[in-house]
């Protein structure tokens, strides 16, 4: 085997060291890009977190919300339910008021028919008692006459006629004033 030549060796360690180089340069580069690589796995991690961090943080305020409204249409329906029945009371209220005022104006329409025989109530308290046989006779020609008001074809509805407490006072002076006998 013979022996490289001084130039050889000159070349070959110039190409040794030129190799050298481009592997530290490599390296270096290498070394470089496994930090930039690191630096953005670190930064995509912290990126993560802070994403995860605020999702958690969205669905607690999302719950918090749901819970908040959830509360209120409870309430709400609890309101509904009492306007509910405050309607239904209020309701059989105007059904008893209309009842009240559907006797109330029977009661006004059969007023003339009471104050008629009020009024001939009167006028016969003021005839006094009738005289021996003539008075029957006169009786039953008064009770069969068409102007009568006690016919059956005058009275009208009443069953639908009730006195009030007041009425019951006026009736008891009326009694004192025209008496019973007739």
């Amino acid at each position: 085997m013979s022996l490289p030549s001084p130039v050889q060796i000159k070349e070959a360690n110039a190409h040794l060291a030129a190799v050298h180089r481009r592997v530290s340069e490599l390296e270096r580069r290498l070394q470089a890009a496994e930090n930039t690589v690191r630096e953005q796995a670190e930064s995509l991690i912290r990126k993560d977190e802070q994403l995860r961090a605020a999702t958690q943080e969205i669905a607690q305020a999302k719950e918090r919300e749901i819970g908040y409204l959830h509360e209120k249409l409870c309430k709400s329906e609890e309101t509904i339910q009492k306007f509910q029945s405050l309607v239904k009371e209020r309701d059989a209220l105007i059904l008893q008021l209309r009842h009240r005022c559907h006797l109330l104006d029977n009661i006004c329409k059969s007023r003339p028919l009471l104050d008629s025989m009020l009024s001939h109530m009167a006028e016969a308290e003021r005839l006094g008692p009738v005289a021996g046989g003539l008075g029957e006779a006169a009786m039953s020609l008064s009770l069969t006459d068409g102007e009568s008001n006690c016919s059956p074809d005058r009275i009208t509805n009443h069953k639908d006629f009730s006195l009030s407490e007041d009425d019951m006072d006026d009736q008891d002076l009326d009694e004192t004033m025209f008496g019973t006998t007739v």
